[in-house]
């Protein structure tokens, strides 16, 4: 053998196993070094797997399964998780309160109802301040002297309300709601309500008050889409519309002070604690707690309200009535 021979058999040698090393050779691991590799495992046979755990390898796959619905209820509640890095309180629809006002009924709905539209008429104020003034003046009590629900009540008009709304003057506005209730087919005539008007600082029950038709609609709400008024009982306030006050409504046929009498006792009912009313009998005098200012058939009322209010689509129409006692006057 030549040397050449004899170099590479000692290169083919030395990475033999057991093989003698050199020291300046690198160092090389077996992939599998002997003794060192482990036997094959056997598989267990799945009666064994029973006889070994019993009926608790039959509830592995249903825990398993139960996990993955607990995990994907967690990411996704309700649906899907919000976005990373997104604010979901400032993404979120704010909510809203509904006034606590007594004309407000269903969300706002495509209604065909002629006589709720505002009839034609002179011009109102849209705008106000969303401040009122008090009226000054007092009275006596009127009513029955046993009468059980006794109310004082003041009158006010909103700041920026046009003069112009209420006739340029206003003791006659003052003098206009004191003879509706003083009359004796109003509340005094059912011998149940008794009234006595006072000044705004000798704590009233109620105030009456013009206001403009934004405000109304402020405070009132907009669910329904036409011009109306409305008791706002956290303010105490019987709210008039100026827009119904000078123009009426339409199934008064423009009889405009029968409309205005029924408007403060419709209103001062619900201050009295008084609910909406339907038409009782086909041509009989409305309720004075029919929505009137809407109209006098049930139809057309209980279409407005989305049939969550009393009254019920019966075909039944009345005649206008603006008072609640059926007395002479």
């Amino acid at each position: 053998m030549n040397r050449a021979t004899e170099r590479a058999a000692d290169e083919v040698d030395r990475y033999r196993r057991g093989a003698r090393r050199t020291s300046a050779e690198p160092l090389a691991a077996s992939w599998e070094p002997e003794g060192t590799r482990p036997a094959p495992r056997k598989r267990k046979s799945a009666k064994k797997l029973v006889a070994s755990y019993g009926w608790r390898i039959y509830a592995i796959p249903v825990l398993l399964v139960l996990t993955a619905l607990v995990v994907l209820d967690t990411v996704q509640p309700g649906g899907s998780a919000p976005a990373s890095g997104t604010d979901s309180s400032a993404s979120a629809p704010p909510t809203s309160q509904s006034p606590d006002a007594t004309e407000i009924q269903a969300p706002k709905q495509n209604l065909n109802i002629p006589t709720a539209d505002l009839p034609a008429g002179p011009d109102y104020s849209t705008d106000g301040a969303k401040t009122w003034r008090a009226l000054a003046g007092s009275g006596p009590r009127l009513g029955d002297a046993g009468a059980k629900n006794f109310k004082k009540y003041a009158v006010a008009i909103e700041d920026g309300v046009k003069a112009s709304d209420y006739g340029n003057d206003d003791a006659a506005f003052a003098k206009s709601v004191d003879d509706f209730l003083a009359d004796p087919r109003s509340w005094i005539g059912t011998k149940q309500v008794a009234l006595q008007k006072v000044e705004a600082n000798q704590n009233p029950d109620f105030i009456v008050s013009l206001t403009s038709s934004k405000t109304t609609q402020q405070i009132c709400g907009a669910q329904i889409p036409f011009e109306t008024s409305c008791w706002d009982d956290p303010s105490n306030r019987v709210v008039i519309n100026a827009a119904r006050w000078v123009r009426g409504a339409k199934a008064f046929n423009g009889d405009l002070a029968l409309y205005r009498n029924y408007l403060i006792n419709h209103e001062v009912g619900h201050a009295l604690g008084n609910q909406h009313a339907a038409c009782g009998e086909n041509g009989a005098a409305a309720p004075v707690m029919m929505q009137q200012t809407f109209g006098v058939s049930n139809n057309f009322v209980s279409q407005l309200n989305g049939g969550t209010d009393v009254v019920p689509a019966d075909g039944k129409v009345c005649t206008p009535n603006a008072f609640p006692a059926n007395v002479a006057p």
